[in-house]
């Protein structure tokens, strides 16, 4: 611990390039500051140099602030105190480390989708799950088809029903036809896959119908 003679010093030393009267009798203080000024030997600048408590360095800072420099000067290296240390980051919040819901993950017809049980899965895979409504596709152009699967959708969950049968038809190649392969991406749509718990075709001989299980309505 320094004595209040070297603290003193201390002082004196880092004020040195600081606003003086003219004559260099001592520092200019801003008015109701009762700071003591002098001067300071080159011994005592490098004892008070050689390091102060925390609350010396604080005395030290408040000392500073009181001190107007002269116009061009400015305050020594080492017065004016460094900014505080950023606060460490917070660690992850328990929604950031949650699954996806499952709403967000990708549905597949014919895959069992993740949320529903295995019971309610085989029923809707095997047939067991009866349509309430049905919606054909045949004929009709893809914008047609899409608004169309959109509507009988948005109807059939505003009415409370938990299965539904949309058939696109077969097509003419073994990826089928355009309504077939588009039919996935838009049950997949952020707008329809809310919708959903599942898709499976209940025949294996005819991937052109898609059985739908439907959430319930909040």
């Amino acid at each position: 611990m320094l004595s209040d003679e070297e603290v003193l010093a201390y002082w004196q030393a880092l004020a040195s390039p600081l606003k003086r009267k003219a004559g260099g009798k001592g520092f200019v203080v801003r008015k109701g500051s009762n700071s003591p000024v002098g001067s300071a030997t080159p011994a005592s600048r490098r004892r008070a140099a050689q390091g102060l408590s925390e609350g010396e360095q604080a005395l030290w800072h408040a000392f500073v602030a009181t001190i107007t420099p002269l116009p061009g000067k400015t305050l020594p290296e080492g017065s004016v105190p460094p900014p505080p240390p950023l606060p460490a980051p917070a660690p992850p919040s328990a929604a950031a480390v949650m699954p996806r819901p499952v709403s967000s993950i990708e549905l597949q017809v014919g895959v069992a989708p993740g949320g529903l049980d295995g019971k309610r899965w085989k029923e809707l895979r095997r047939g067991r799950t009866k349509p309430e409504r049905k919606l054909d596709l045949h004929g009709k152009r893809v914008q047609e088809a899409h608004t169309a699967v959109r509507r009988f959708l948005h109807d059939a969950v505003a009415d409370g029903l938990r299965c539904v049968v949309i058939v696109t038809g077969k097509g003419s190649t073994a990826e089928g036809g355009i309504l077939r392969r588009e039919f996935p991406h838009w049950l997949n749509s952020p707008e329809l896959r809310p919708l959903i718990l599942g898709a499976a075709h209940p025949h294996a001989a005819n991937p052109g119908a898609v059985h739908l299980l439907l959430r319930k309505r909040k």
